[in-house]
């Protein structure tokens, strides 16, 4: 068989250009795969930095001190730290980068070791220092105790005097009424009810001052309003809002006591639900009940 040489020339150069381009195409896939793991690396690393960094700021803002010395200390490690973390957050990822940035970290690091030593040296004295102020303050107080004690014992025999002194009330109730041909029935009918009467009785005790006393009901309806408002009365820094005033003469007896409140015009109809009832003496609540209106 008859070859001709510039044919087999041709498929020679062709076959030879295959390979190299196959052996090219396949280095540029395996350098390619390796520049990646590459920046993978370094962009893991450079995440690492950022975190120690993070998490050297959070310990900076966890430390407090009173020593100004100290203080400023802190402030500068703190200021070089952050200034650090927003240089890396800015710049591109690269061997030199990260290989700065952990000079730079660990040139940190040994600066907060001998700085937190010193703090945690400052804390034990400061602890031992407290101690022996608490055991001061504890051996003082024994003696303030004992020389007040007399004094503290006729301060609390006072404030039982007086509260046992306290005006008392029980028994509360509250009843809804309407008006026919002029006489009053009890009702539960909501939108029929006129008044509302309230009844309670103030308890006997000899302790407390006799002679009059002013008495404040207040009636607040579902929708959290006072019934038939009267305005509001002071008591030093306390206020009330009040439905009715009741003075009586209290004599040191049981005393029934009873008040009827009619509802005004902006009332009407009363609202269905629970009305609240509460008594009170100056700025003292005596005691509560409630009515149910449907």
């Amino acid at each position: 068989m008859i070859v001709n040489p510039q044919l087999f020339n041709y498929r020679l150069i062709i076959g030879s250009l295959i390979v190299a381009i196959t052996a090219l195409a396949v280095f540029s896939f395996t350098n390619y795969e390796s520049n990646k793991a590459h920046q993978q690396f370094l962009e893991q690393e450079k995440i690492l930095v950022e975190s120690e960094l993070t998490q050297m700021l959070k310990r900076y803002d966890e430390v407090s001190t009173t020593n100004d010395f100290i203080s400023s200390k802190l402030k500068e490690a703190k200021i070089s730290a952050k200034i650090a973390l927003d240089s890396l957050r800015l710049l591109k990822t690269d061997v030199s980068v990260i290989s700065k940035y952990k000079i730079q970290l660990n040139a940190l690091k040994t600066k907060n070791k001998a700085l937190f030593e010193t703090i945690d040296s400052l804390e034990h004295l400061n602890q031992e220092l407290e101690k022996d102020k608490r055991l001061a303050y504890n051996e003082l107080q024994k003696q303030r105790d004992q020389n007040t004690s007399l004094l503290n014992e006729n301060k609390n025999l006072s404030e039982a005097i007086e509260k046992g002194a306290l005006l008392t009330a029980n028994s509360f109730e509250a009843k809804a009424y309407q008006s026919y041909k002029g006489k009053q029935y009890e009702t539960r009918k909501a939108i029929k009810a006129e008044t509302i009467q309230v009844c309670f009785t103030l308890a006997e005790n000899a302790l407390t001052l006799s002679g009059e006393k002013e008495l404040f009901i207040q009636i607040v309806n579902p929708k959290n309003n006072v019934v038939a408002d009267k305005g509001s009365i002071d008591f030093g820094n306390s206020s009330l809002i009040y439905s009715a005033k009741k003075v009586v003469n209290y004599s040191n007896n049981v005393l029934d006591v009873c008040t009827n409140i009619v509802a005004d015009n902006s009332d009407k109809p009363l609202t269905k639900g629970v009305y609240y009832v509460s008594v009170f003496y100056k700025d003292r609540k005596l005691g509560h009940t409630q009515i149910m209106l449907d």
